[in-house]
């Protein structure tokens, strides 16, 4: 089992890694729209916080020595599933292999942000 740590993505916000590669698998901690070199709130709606996120998504899995084609598996977590059409809009452009997915509205998600993600990938 590897941490995964990267200054490219926002540093976690709690007592949890950024991702753990383990077994040829990576497994990301959910990822904000935060902005890792100030650690703020991208500013913008949805599809502005959907592209932060992926962003660090896909700076965390280069860490680890895998990308975003190589996911298999998202968790993905909406504060309004209004928000759900323009969020998908986002998320085509960058998961292109359509991996398993589950999305989920939540009351509340941390910094009151709009969208979190969370991953598994290959190596």
């Amino acid at each position: 089992m590897t941490i995964i740590q990267t200054d490219k993505a926002p540093a976690a916000i709690g007592p949890y890694s950024q991702a753990i590669r383990s077994g040829g698998v990576v497994f990301t901690s959910g990822q904000i729209p935060l902005v890792p070199e100030t650690g703020a709130v991208v500013e913008g709606a949805i599809k502005e916080q959907t592209l932060r996120v992926i962003k660090n998504l896909a700076a965390v899995l280069e860490e680890a020595g895998s990308d975003l084609g190589k996911v298999v598996k998202t968790t993905c977590f909406l504060a309004d599933m209004n928000d759900f059409a323009a969020f998908n809009e986002v998320y085509a452009e960058y998961f292109s292999g359509k991996p398993a997915r589950s999305t989920i509205a939540v009351k509340q998600l941390p910094r009151n942000v709009l969208v979190e993600i969370e991953a598994v990938a290959e190596l």
